[in-house]
């Protein structure tokens, strides 16, 4: 399979294995037509540039090898190979870290991640003994070297921590002389890969302002997320090493971003060098600047702090209080300030990262600004995020825009409450606000599959600056260590906020009690899924999504009853990402005659559901859900066996997504012990009918039967029910001729007004000419080989009348 394939996942991530590559080629975030952004995600996997300094600072959090590009064994410098034999170490994986093995139970058994996968997900040890497991909790005996120590001077909203505020003191004090660095395997390997990679940049040029589409396309907010994720790696390597040599090019970046290097031309000198046209970099470069500002307080200067001062107030602070209050002179780009009430319209991303940046740049600075807009900008921030960024999950935690869009929204949530909580000593109620704020955590625990994610809609930009290391600070917002437990396994943990956000004291088995299914039923997002196991990523996982197709921030596509599907490693039915967001209406509307709908990523011949009559689903489609579960949760072991009658299920009605068409349902569901899935089309007076499917896999077809190979594994698929003449064919992942043209724009436009390439990918189909009423159950074998019976025919059971025990 060539690396130009299904996008899997959006922040930064390199596959160790090509036959697991499905990139894409996504850029940044937006919701409208003035948000559209260029095309940073190249066709040949990930970037150089991302691969140098973002895998960079997220390798080592797994704390374990992971597999090389060529699939042999690949291990980090500190790896061992003289495990125990009960530690169950899978037999693709080359060693084991010792750090890793620092908990085991009275077999020797280690619990907690041994490597990492070729996707650079958690591996872990197998085997069924409990012994030495233990249910998450944050262990209040833990001794002094292994936890926070009490802080010395609590603030609060009358008394402001002294800087550095936005990472206090006596936690700095803590990692380095207090012995958390030196104790904590967690923050030993994380500590040192955040060191090495300040250290292999620190010989790098300032970055330039390089322009992304212009200015008000995708601005320089690439340029704005890579100062800000050096500020961050070179400040916190001072801080621990007191080498000078960091903090002297924290400074020669942030003077080169300020305007104020004469060798180096940095944007406008008008006041908008950091690019309100585009406010998420104004944003981010106030991040950048408080960290900056905040962290090296005790280094700089008293210039120095005035110098970096002025810019944050002159360049950022100025400018977002100007959006927040309403002021006319900000209305070409105060589209994202909820204005303080809850506006759906900006209930995401941009309002998170927006007022997480401003809000550490006015707090940093907070006690020195002569001009009071610290104290101005904070007092609006905090009310608007209230209102519109903490919103921004539904009821049951789904992430109103996309699961990718998550990282964004979530990464600029939590630095906002955490500079609140260490400046401050509380988030002046941002997270319990909305009880699906807890909730958000759960939902990126579960839409996170076997491989990547379940990445339907757009999937956003390089993501610079934004990990999911926001789970290590709701676990203790919320007091849920199991967030923590499960993050920090995971390669994106190995960044400075880590440092802070982590408890040491934090202790268990994060799957333990965990169910391995769950029904996301908030209508407005509604999706379902179900996998084998939670520790081992060679079972089986599905997802299945039956949502309201408005109300996305315009990142959504045409896609009720899509549906992605893993298993043996791989993604068997996988979703094609973003399109090109420099597209000529690709953020115009969500209504049905949107010029976004136009092209083939965002089309419903674009998703693995249902075409009907070749017309996209009706935008106003308001699908059912219907779920069922036999209720397995994973218990402390890392090895799960399930009964043959374990199942779980999920069906929904979509017949107002098709026009008028008569009955239209689907439903997804595990047989045989988890081992096959089964999806089940139940269609009455349906036209002309086309199941689709799209995958990286190469496929052979035998009339009911399709062969489906993907990195040396095999499934097959064979329709046991459907109607006379049914057969499987393989279609090419284009537009129909019959589609209406897509816009042709003039300039730029014309470049980019035309679909992507879907190279390597084929959409496995079945095609249904006037079928009338009908049942179409395709069955999905995995190849498991010796000891794997198979299961060849299911009870054909309407999908009104499934249940646990129908199958």
């Amino acid at each position: 399979m060539s690396q130009s394939k299904l996008y899997p996942e959006a922040y930064p991530m390199s596959s160790g294995n090509p036959n697991a590559a499905y990139s894409s080629d996504g850029v940044t975030g937006g919701g409208y037509q003035t948000k559209k952004k260029k095309n940073k995600w190249l066709w040949i996997g990930l970037p150089l540039l991302l691969l140098a300094i973002i895998i960079g600072a997220v390798l080592g959090g797994v704390l374990g090898s992971r597999k090389s590009n060529d699939g042999g064994a690949s291990t980090s410098s500190n790896a061992s190979s003289g495990t125990n034999a009960n530690t169950g170490v899978p037999s693709n994986v080359g060693s084991v870290n010792s750090a890793a093995a620092t908990n085991t139970g009275a077999n020797g058994e280690v619990y907690l991640a041994v490597a990492t996968d070729s996707y650079l997900l958690p591996v872990y040890a197998t085997g069924t003994a409990t012994a030495g497991y233990a249910a998450p909790t944050v262990d209040s005996s833990a001794s002094a070297k292994d936890s926070w120590p009490t802080d010395p001077s609590p603030p609060s909203n009358s008394s402001i921590r002294a800087n550095p505020r936005l990472a206090p003191a006596y936690k700095w004090e803590a990692l380095t002389s207090g012995g958390l660095i030196a104790n904590n395997p967690y923050f030993k390997q994380w500590n040192a890969t955040i060191v090495q990679n300040a250290s292999d940049t620190l010989g790098d040029d300032p970055t330039p302002y390089t322009e992304d589409g212009g200015l008000s396309g995708s601005g320089v907010l690439d340029v704005a997320r890579e100062i800000k994720l050096k500020v961050k790696n070179w400040a916190y390597a001072y801080k621990v090493t007191n080498e000078t040599q960091y903090a002297d090019r924290v400074w020669l970046e942030l003077q080169t971003a300020a305007g104020n290097n004469s060798a180096v031309s940095f944007g406008a000198d008008d006041g908008t060098r950091w690019n309100p046209a585009h406010f998420l970099d104004v944003a981010e470069f106030c991040a950048a600047f408080a960290i900056g500002y905040d962290w090296l307080y005790d280094f700089w200067t008293d210039e120095q702090r005035d110098a970096i001062m002025w810019s944050i107030i002159n360049l950022g602070l100025n400018l977002g209080h100007a959006a927040l209050s309403g002021d006319s002179s900000a209305s070409a780009y105060d589209w994202w300030a909820g204005s303080q009430t809850n506006n759906p319209e900006v209930n995401g991303n941009w309002n998170c990262v927006i007022n997480g940046g401003l809000t550490q740049a006015a707090i940093a600075i907070m006690d020195r600004d002569p001009t009071q807009i610290a104290a101005q900008t904070l007092a609006l921030t905090v009310p608007d995020a209230y209102n519109n960024c903490f919103q921004g999950p539904y009821s049951d935690g789904t992430w109103a825009e996309t699961a990718n869009y998550w990282y964004f929204g979530t990464t600029g949530a939590a630095e906002m409450v955490n500079a609140l909580i260490s400046a401050y000593g509380d988030d002046r109620g941002l997270a319990e606000s909305n009880p699906g704020f807890n909730l958000t955590s759960v939902f990126h625990m579960y839409v996170q599959g076997m491989t990547s994610l379940f990445n339907y809609g757009d999937h956003g930009p390089n993501k610079y600056s934004a990990t999911a290391n926001s789970l290590l600070l709701w676990a203790n917002v919320f007091d849920q260590p199991r967030y923590a437990l499960y993050q920090r396994d995971h390669y994106d943990a190995s960044e400075p906020w880590s440092m802070f956000w982590y408890n040491p004291a934090t202790t268990g088995t994060w799957w333990d009690g965990l169910a391995l299914d769950k029904h996301f039923d908030d209508p407005d997002g509604q999706w379902a899924t179900a996998r084998s196991s939670w520790s081992d990523n060679s079972g089986t996982y599905w997802a299945m999504k039956a949502s309201k197709l408005t109300g996305h921030q315009t990142h959504g596509d045409l896609d009720v009853g899509d549906f992605v599907l893993d298993a043996m490693g791989q993604r068997w039915a996988g979703e094609l990402g973003s399109g090109q967001y420099l597209s000529d209406g690709y953020f115009s509307s969500e209504t049905q005659d949107s010029q976004r709908w136009l092209y083939y990523r965002k089309r419903t011949e674009g998703q693995n559901t249902l075409l009907i009559d070749n017309l996209n689903q009706n935008v106003n489609a308001e699908p059912t859900g219907n779920w069922g579960s036999t209720g397995t949760a994973q218990g402390l072991a890392p090895s799960l066996n399930v009964s043959t009658s374990d199942t779980a299920y999920f069906w929904t009605d979509m017949t107002s997504a098709y026009n008028g068409t008569g009955g239209v349902k689907r439903g997804i569901r595990y047989i045989n012990g988890r081992k096959q899935i089964l999806l089940q089309d139940d269609v009455t007076t349906s036209p002309t009918l086309q199941w689709r499917m799209h995958t990286n896999a190469t496929v052979s077809t035998n009339q009911a039967t399709a062969t489906l190979t993907l990195g040396g594994e095999t499934l097959v698929a064979s329709i046991v029910q459907g109607p006379s003449g049914a057969a499987f064919s393989t279609a090419s992942p284009t537009r129909s001729s019959s589609d209406p043209a897509l816009p042709t724009g003039t300039g730029d436009a014309a470049t980019y007004d035309q679909d992507q390439s879907n190279d390597g990918v084929t959409v496995l189909t079945i095609d249904v000419a006037d079928g009338g009423s009908f049942s179409l159950q395709v069955l999905f074998t995995p190849q498991w080989g010796s000891g794997f019976t198979a299961v060849d025919t299911v009870n054909n059971v309407a999908l009104d009348s499934w249940s646990l025990t129908s199958h």
